[in-house]
């Protein structure tokens, strides 16, 4: 098991999603319904977790954005949450514009009529979460503003406190329960699909997805940067240069608060002032999702479409502008940003535990090192404006000038 743990996780769901093809190819349907019966549990399990992880991360996301220099902590957000949708958005135009010429009717009507294949579990373990996910994100909001409050006034610890701990308790269940399953998870669901018949036709469309997310991603990356550099007067291209050693740590950790350190070396490098650079860069990490967003927003709407659902902008404008707040301080560990979505999935129909959440989580995770990577960079970008923003403009510095990019 060790051995396996010394794998990333990005090759173990490739090796899940491979071996699950193969047993639902080659192995007897009385095999074949072993991983599936895993894969229904683990579904009911995480259906479980779902309300819990809503409690956890938006209470403790919400409360811990109370702290901090208060205009500073306001326009840092703001620009942050509307960078986010910003980034959801173009996802969805791009998506919208290219991926139906990645799936043609064949393909949608082959994943359709296979379902009629499908295998069900030898038996279930229903666990019943215990509230929905509704109650969950109300009570999760009110909370976390109250706790806020309450710490202005120099009380509440003892409930941040709990909080605090309750986070840190889900975010190893994470670890521990459900993130290293998931390669499993995966496997159970693909060896069904191989044995409906459907999986040639969903792998023949997700590389041409993971081409057209990654290209997305280092465009928006870019076009933060030349805004930044446009707006401060610096080097957008050196800047982005600087940038590149923290693009490939996020690459590597597939966490953005892991790659904290390298990424404030790579702001102090574009000239941000250490005052700025050691606020704007941890909340970032945590607010600032631009990546995690369009690598969600087009794998939903390639899941809606393959499954020929209701795909409008509208009804995914509606899902951004959700996981914009609650993908706050999502956990550091790799996938942390789609699990966190999906508990918001019904909003545009799909069920957290069902066929397509499988699908939408290999989708996601083959890319999530790349969607990290461009969070982490348009943090450095957010700085170098926020920089600017706070000392010319709240401060009123008039003597105020940019710091220099060390060019390297």
């Amino acid at each position: 098991m060790k051995s396996i743990k010394k794998i990333g996780l990005i090759p173990r769901m490739i090796l899940g999603i491979v071996v699950g093809i193969l047993v639902g190819l080659y192995l007897p349907e009385g095999i074949v319904r072993i991983p599936i019966t895993f894969s229904e549990i683990f579904g009911s399990f995480l259906n479980f977790i779902i309300p819990l992880m809503i409690l956890a991360f938006v209470t403790k996301g919400i409360a811990d954005l109370g702290e901090g220099a208060g205009r500073l902590l306001a326009i840092t957000v703001f620009l942050a949450y509307l960078s986010t949708l910003i980034g959801g958005s173009l996802s969805y135009f791009m998506a919208s514009a290219i991926f139906p010429n990645f799936i043609s009717p064949d393909q949608v009507e082959a994943i359709k009529t296979s379902d009629a294949n499908k295998l069900s579990a030898y038996f279930e373990v229903p666990i019943e979460p215990f509230f929905d996910v509704t109650s969950a994100i109300i009570f999760a909001f009110m909370m976390g503003i109250c706790i806020s409050w309450l710490r202005k006034t120099s009380q509440g610890d003892i409930l941040y406190k709990a909080v605090t701990e309750f986070n840190t308790i889900i975010t190893k269940v994470l670890a521990t329960a459900i993130v290293p399953f998931l390669p499993f998870f995966i496997l159970g669901n693909f060896a069904n699909m191989a044995y409906q018949g459907s999986v040639f036709a969903v792998l023949s469309i997700f590389w041409k997805i993971f081409i057209c997310i990654i290209g997305l991603h280092l465009l928006y990356t870019s076009a933060l940067f030349i805004i930044a550099g446009s707006y401060t007067g610096k080097n957008p291209l050196a800047m982005l240069k600087n940038q590149v050693r923290g693009y490939f740590t996020a690459v590597g950790t597939q966490s953005s608060a892991a790659t904290i350190p390298v990424n404030l070396e790579c702001a102090k490098s574009n000239g941000v002032s250490r005052e700025i650079s050691e606020f704007v860069i941890p909340l970032g990490a945590t607010v600032h999702m631009p990546g995690s967003m369009i690598t969600i927003t087009a794998c939903t709407f390639t899941i809606l479409t393959m499954y020929n659902m209701d795909h409008s902008f509208s009804l995914i404008l509606r899902l951004i502008m959700i996981l914009g707040v609650a993908m706050v301080a999502a956990p550091g560990a790799p996938g942390g940003a789609v699990m966190s979505a999906l508990p918001f999935l019904p909003v545009v129909g799909i069920s957290p535990e069902s066929t397509m959440a499988s699908l939408l989580i290999s989708l996601y995770l083959t890319q999530d090192s790349f969607g990290t990577a461009a969070n982490i960079s348009g943090d450095t970008a957010l700085a170098v404006a926020v920089d600017k923003i706070y000392n010319k403009i709240i401060l009123g510095k008039k003597d105020w000038t940019p710091g220099e990019v060390v060019k390297k």
